[in-house]
Parts: C-alpha cells; sequence; structure tokens
C-alpha cells in the first residue's frame, strides 16, 4: 500500500495538512528564489496545495472534482523551475514538516514523496 494515501485518516483529517501548507507558504514569503514565482496574493495557491495534498493523503477528492486531473507537471509549465527553485521547495516544505507535530509519523514517507514531487517538477535546465 502507499504510505502517503494513508495520512489524512491516520493523522485526523484536514488540520495538519493546512498546518502544513500554512507553515510552508510562510517560508515561501521569506524566500528569494520562490516567492517571485507566486502572485502577490498566495490565498489560491495555498488552496490548491491544501486540496492536492488532502487528496494525495487518502482525503476527499475535492481537488480533482474542481480542477480535474492533477497534471501537476503541466500544471507547473508556465514557471521556470530548476534546480536550485527545487531545492528552495523541498528546504522549506522539510521545515514545514518539522512544525507540525502530528505529522511525525509519516515525515519520511512525506520527505520522500516531496523529494522525488519537486524533482519531477524541474522543468528547466541550467
Amino acid at each position: 500500500m502507499d504510505p502517503i494515501s494513508i495520512i489524512f485518516k491516520e493523522v485526523g483529517g484536514a488540520e495538519p495538512i493546512y498546518k502544513l501548507v500554512d507553515e510552508f507558504y510562510a517560508g515561501v514569503e521569506e524566500d528569494f528564489i520562490l516567492r517571485p514565482l507566486y502572485p502577490e496574493d498566495l490565498t489560491g495557491p495555498k488552496e490548491r496545495l491544501a486540496l492536492f495534498l488532502i487528496q494525495r493523503t487518502g482525503g476527499p477528492t475535492t481537488y480533482s472534482d474542481q480542477r480535474g486531473h492533477p497534471r501537476m507537471r503541466a500544471r507547473h509549465m508556465p514557471f521556470p523551475i530548476g534546480q536550485a527553485e527545487r531545492d528552495a521547495w523541498v528546504r522549506i516544505m522539510d521545515r514545514a514538516l518539522n512544525a507540525v507535530p502530528e505529522l511525525e509519523p509519516h515525515r519520511e514517507s512525506l520527505r520522500e514523496f516531496f523529494s522525488e514531487f519537486a524533482t519531477f517538477m524541474i522543468n528547466k535546465q541550467p
């Protein structure tokens, strides 16, 4: 069984995912590499990431219901993502993971997932 797909149930629902997303975007706000890739108002990106992660961790399929198939790589093509952007994203997400105690039993699985996911998003060469 995919260890990511059971997290939603095991952590008691969406609240820890929303905490993770809030922590992540607090880091993005301060990051000189990632901040320019996002709109001034982070409300939309925060909600989309939360819904995607809720769905990916075994929660409701609201993300796909509203937006269709995730197609994450295609959705991120307009944004130049190289190794530096990937590494910044992983670093900030790792800090966010450490800030949400409810996710502690799943940190390693999530770290692996986020690392692989971020690498898959790379769309620009050095």
